[in-house]
């Protein structure tokens, strides 16, 4: 069983094998998380934007010399830091996410194979 904490301050759990009733329950339970992390990275990715063009309002010298130094900014590369570790977490739940729809899939195929075994006996 792993367990990991998340930045919403809420942890999750993942077996290796879970029973489709979990498998639904984990999902339902953590949607809102998972949204929650999505919202966050775009938001960031858009944020990134309004911060290049905040620090490029306070640089001198040409278009070009103001990217170049708002690029170079230890405020936008905070802000870079902060998105990766948004899309760290986005990705990590939609993979659990993606692994609980799994077991339900092997799930339904094994109760498919038993109710066609059942059938030939």
């Amino acid at each position: 069983m792993t367990q990991e904490k998340v930045r919403f301050g809420e942890t999750y759990e993942i077996k290796t094998k879970m029973s489709p009733n979990k498998a639904v329950e984990f999902i339902y339970k953590h949607s809102e998380l998972i949204a929650k992390a999505k919202a966050e990275r775009v938001y960031l990715e858009e944020f990134r934007k309004v911060k290049k063009a905040l620090l490029m309002q306070d640089m001198e010298g040409s278009v070009a010399a103001q990217e170049r130094d708002a690029y170079a900014h230890e405020d936008y590369q905070e802000l870079l830091k902060e998105l990766k570790k948004a899309v760290e977490q986005e990705e990590a739940l939609r993979w659990k996410m993606i692994s609980a729809q799994a077991h339900i899939e092997v799930w339904r195929s094994q109760e498919a194979s038993n109710r066609a075994e059942m059938k030939l006996v």
